[in-house]
């Protein structure tokens, strides 16, 4: 079984810090001021060595509410609460505000422990409890042991530490699968060491020698060496109280509330959806936009809550919202948040982040805006993983998702993703478009793609009848949207495979399409070819044929040019000079003669052989060359070798 981490929860002065150091012997508190006070400020962490042979982390929060962020940060990752209240003031507003935060973050199970029993007399201490079962009813602390103790003389100290132990050996801690996550709490330099960072890995795991990346950003670094609990170890999983050192890093390019784990595993981004819950003691609804104070993790970022199918949310109520961050951050699905007032700072809500980690912003001005928000979070929040899946896709759209963006968003990975994906696979409601990056996409959209593409191409055709076709990437961004390279080429060759498309050379037609000229575009191509063959070898240029066609139109003269150059009856010698195909074959012929007797054929040679113009000659030379018939040596050509 994995390390258990306990956290400590409650109002100032309720004696957490004395309580963790009557069961553990650790002084938490460590800073000069933490000290001159006698209050927490900053986290502090301990451990405790149960008779059952595991071993608890321990995170010492601060109570004061001028630190509730510090709080709110020592609470991730922590798998039970030791929830601490004073026999002599009983229930305190932070009291409160903690309990919620707890609840809010996804904490199940825990202990309330009351201390300062030697405080008060019996009558009270019993009254303080019958107050703390009425606070508890309905919540996770419903069932939970209420231990009073004495820190100062130890009475119910062994009774806490025997509750711990019982509590470990009932239940079943489960390794956290995933990539390896660290939020960062903490960042400091060790003389000769470099950069170290603390918190608790709540997944995967991580060794000396690996490459982990901090985010949001790009920054790599390796793994120099591990602590927990101040002793050096090879490797550390989910749940241990960590300190790390990173080897090729700075500590300027650190801060708290940066998230380390595996590269390429989070999506760092300014927008999240989420399911939240308003509290039902806030004063008034809340306002859609309303700026408040995430907290995500170990850190603390400004953002809006985007209210999806409503303009205000009441207390007490539950809705699916989109945060709007101002900075990015790097979350996994089902990470709790906490969210507090912006101005003057109070507990509000909060909730749990949903699958889709990486989403568009989402419209909510119409009806159907919002009817679809409220369908679409209901699949996010409560639908099978399957259904989930889909719907990641659908969102998609023609970009499709990855093996690894699908892994992001459902929270599974490896073999676990493998097995969930074999059911809508095999029953192709998802189909997979590459299988070298594992990308797929709905096979929904998949159709729609095709379908546009056929439609595309039976647009093209009707406007430029005497053309075979287009090329694939004309085609491909004249769809109308981003469009991944590999969904275009897996839809295009289904097209193409099933014979609904044709490809000719680097051209693009519907099977069905043929070129059919109409009666004044085969009396142009006539009159074209005519007009080649009387001009002979000093052909005339493209703009002087369209200068004595003038009575047709520019769109049709061109048409019909590019038909003659794809049927080979014109030869296109260079951008402005086209030649009949009979006349440059014979002139072709007759230079290959000249050479094959002389060995070789220069500008002049070929001025004396046909009699034309160095505005012929050097295109046709060139053109020569082009065709791979002719290799130039400096001045003259020679016939180019075969094979």
């Amino acid at each position: 079984m994995r390390e258990i981490v306990l956290g400590t929860a409650g109002h100032v002065d309720h004696g957490k810090t004395s309580l963790i150091r009557a069961l553990t012997g650790i002084e938490t508190d460590r800073l000069k001021e933490e000290k001159k006070r006698g209050i927490t400020i900053e986290l502090g962490f301990a451990h405790l060595d149960l008779p059952c042979g595991h071993r608890l982390g321990i995170v010492d929060v601060p109570g004061h509410e001028k630190f509730v962020k510090n709080m709110v940060a020592g609470v991730t990752g922590m798998d039970m609460v030791a929830f601490i209240i004073a026999a002599d003031e009983g229930i305190m507003p932070q009291t409160v505000e903690h309990f919620e935060i707890c609840r809010l973050l996804g904490v199940k199970q825990g202990m309330v422990v009351l201390t300062k029993k030697d405080m008060v007399d019996e009558d009270w201490l019993e009254m303080v409890q019958d107050e703390i079962h009425e606070f508890c009813e309905g919540s996770f602390l419903e069932e939970a042991p209420i231990i009073p103790v004495s820190s100062i003389t130890g009475e119910g100290i062994d009774e806490v530490r025997k509750t711990l132990d019982e509590f470990v050996r009932q239940h079943n801690f489960q390794e956290a699968f995933g990539p390896f996550r660290l939020p960062v709490d903490r960042v400091f330099a060790m003389k000769g060491f470099g950069a170290v960072v603390t918190g608790t890995s709540i997944s995967g795991r991580t060794t000396i020698g690996e490459e982990l990346q901090f985010y949001p950003g790009d920054t790599v670094a390796k793994v120099r060496g591990i602590q927990v609990h101040s002793q050096s170890v090879e490797t550390v999983e989910a749940g241990h109280r960590t300190a790390i050192n990173m080897q090729g890093v700075d500590t300027h390019d650190i801060e708290r509330g940066m998230v380390l784990a595996t590269p390429n595993s989070l999506q760092p981004n300014y927008m999240l959806d989420c399911q939240l819950l308003y509290l039902g003691s806030n004063a008034k609804a809340l306002a859609h936009r309303k700026r408040v104070r995430v907290h995500l993790g170990t850190a603390e970022i400004i953002g809006r809550v985007s209210l999806l199918d409503r303009d205000e949310l009441e207390p007490g109520q539950e809705a699916g919202v989109q945060l709007l961050l101002e900075s990015p951050v790097a979350v996994w699905p089902d990470d709790h948040f906490v969210i507090r007032s912006y101005s003057p700072v109070a507990t509000i809500g909060g909730g749990r982040v949903l699958g889709n980690v990486s989403p568009r912003k989402r419209k909510r001005l119409t009806e159907s805006d919002r009817a679809y928000n409220s369908k679409i979070f209901q699949v996010f929040l409560e639908g099978s993983i399957e259904e989930r899946t889909l719907a990641f896709l659908k969102e998609s759209g023609a970009r499709g998702l990855t093996f690894d963006d699908l892994a992001i968003r459902l929270g599974l990975f490896g073999k676990h993703l493998k097995k969930a994906l074999n059911d809508p696979l095999s029953t192709k409601k998802m189909v997979v478009v590459d299988s070298a990056s594992q990308r797929y996409v709905d096979v929904e959209i998949a159709e729609k793609t095709k379908k546009e593409m056929l439609n595309y191409l039976a647009k093209y055709h009707k406007s430029n009848p005497l053309l075979t076709g287009l090329v694939r990437e004309e085609l491909r961004l004249s769809i109308g949207k981003v469009i991944d390279q590999k969904v275009f080429a897996y839809c295009l060759n289904e097209l193409l495979r099933k014979g609904e498309v044709v490809q000719e050379e680097s051209m693009l037609r519907l099977a069905s399409h043929e070129v059919a000229l109409k009666a004044d575009e085969e009396e142009l191509q006539r009159e074209l070819l005519s007009w080649y063959e009387s001009k002979g070898l000093s052909t005339p240029t493209v703009r002087e044929t369209m200068d004595h066609f003038s009575e047709y139109s520019e769109k049709m003269l061109k048409g019909v040019l590019d038909l003659l150059l794809r049927e080979a009856k014109l030869v296109k010698i260079s951008e402005t000079l086209y030649y009949e195909r009979k006349l440059i074959d014979d002139l072709v012929a007759k230079v290959v003669a000249e050479m094959q007797s002389k060995g070789e054929i220069d500008a002049p040679g070929f001025k004396n052989l046909t009699g034309l113009t160095r505005k012929f000659s050097i295109p046709i030379l060139e053109y020569l060359d082009r065709i791979k018939l002719t290799i130039r040596v400096g001045d003259a050509r020679v016939l180019r070798k075969k094979g």
